[in-house]
């Protein structure tokens, strides 16, 4: 089934409390009447046309194909602020597509621009500014042409680094110290103020989450895979990665019509692996699930899949080998009664594991 390979893929490249998702989205939208059931589907991008990494390289001819497919199904493409707002909003549902790239490398210029042009798509682009000027990387001239074209600028943090090892009762502190110092340098060199955040390798926990809402930010993306929601956590939004592996148009085009799973409650919520496997038990607010559909999948391994109960939703899922990874994702998709597939990951970090 071309799905599952797709999936397959997907897997292989992808990069503490006990409240439920559902909670921690609530509390970062309290002020804010949310109605409806929108969602955004959302990818990201590191580097074009750049064979010499294909495990973050997309070619210029897939980002085409990509761009002229979200054209021909006539999707609304935003930025992520903007999907964020659509998102939050009463407005009319209609199919929303975010391009988002992170780290700022120079083949975002010389790649993907000239094609963002053609088609008229804004971009938002998550930038780690210790590297901004270096080699390969874009410098702040460039940002401030591109920022001046409709790319939105987002903060990706200024060392991009991993967080999740640094001591606990210090990290949270350094993270904020890091995160504050990329946006001084992007307000200063850019005289913009970035409102969304994009974790280093995806990896987070409950009190960085926790800082990004504290310093301002209205959103911020993670590395778990995923469609985008009106009631999601908006501090920890899925994104489908674009690489070569699986950036073909009929990955793309399976990813693009996908429908969210709604998380009801997730335990553990944590990405930090406590015992190895994890056991994860997750609960969904779909009803019309045909759960005889339900697959799940765990990177590098297989996955013991248990359905607690049927309607809605609630499933327990644990890889059947320890985590080898430093980060895993599992994954469920399943058929609602329409036909439409739905997708749900959870990301699991164990960072104890050197990259």
């Amino acid at each position: 089934m071309r799905l599952i390979s797709v999936l397959l893929l997907l897997l292989i490249v992808s990069g503490c409390d006990s409240r439920s998702s559902e909670s921690a989205a609530q509390s970062s939208t309290d002020s804010i009447t949310i109605t409806g059931n929108r969602s955004v589907v959302c990818f990201v991008y590191h580097r074009f046309g750049d064979s010499r990494y294909p495990s973050t390289n997309v070619s210029i001819d897939d980002f085409a194909a990509h761009l002229q497919y979200l054209k021909n199904n006539e999707f609304t493409v935003m930025t992520l602020s903007d999907a964020v707002e659509y998102l939050k909003s009463g407005k009319e549902n209609k199919k929303v597509a975010v391009l988002t790239i992170d780290d700022g490398y120079d083949t975002f210029l010389t790649g993907a621009m000239p094609l963002l042009r053609k088609y008229g798509y804004p971009a938002t682009l998550f930038v780690n500014t210790e590297t901004v000027g270096g080699g390969g990387y874009l410098d702040w001239e460039e940002l401030r042409q591109i920022a001046k074209e409709g790319v939105e600028i987002g903060n990706h943090s200024h060392s991009h680094a991993y967080f999740l090892n640094i001591p606990e009762q210090e990290r949270v502190e350094k993270f904020k110290d890091d995160v504050s110092q990329a946006q001084a340098l992007i307000q200063e060199h850019l005289d913009l103020e970035p409102v969304v955040f994009a974790y280093p390798y995806g990896e987070y926990d409950p009190s960085m989450k926790k800082a990004v809402e504290d310093l301002g930010f209205v959103a911020a993306t993670a590395q778990n895979s995923g469609v985008m929601y009106s009631h999601g956590d908006y501090f920890a939004l899925p994104r489908f990665p674009m690489a070569d592996a699986y950036a073909s148009i009929n990955g793309f085009a399976e990813k693009a019509g996908m429908e969210p799973l709604r998380i009801k409650s997730e335990m553990p919520a944590s990405v930090l692996v406590a015992q190895n496997p994890p056991e994860l038990t997750v609960g969904f607010t779909n009803e019309d699930i045909n759960t005889a559909s339900l697959q799940c999948f765990v990177q590098g391994g297989s996955c013991e899949t248990e359905i607690v109960q049927k309607s809605p939703l609630k499933v327990k899922l644990k890889a059947k080998a320890p985590l080898k990874r430093r980060r895993t994702l599992y994954t469920v998709t399943v058929r609602s009664a329409d036909g439409k597939w739905h997708w749900y990951s959870h990301l699991w970090v164990r960072p104890d594991i050197k990259e």
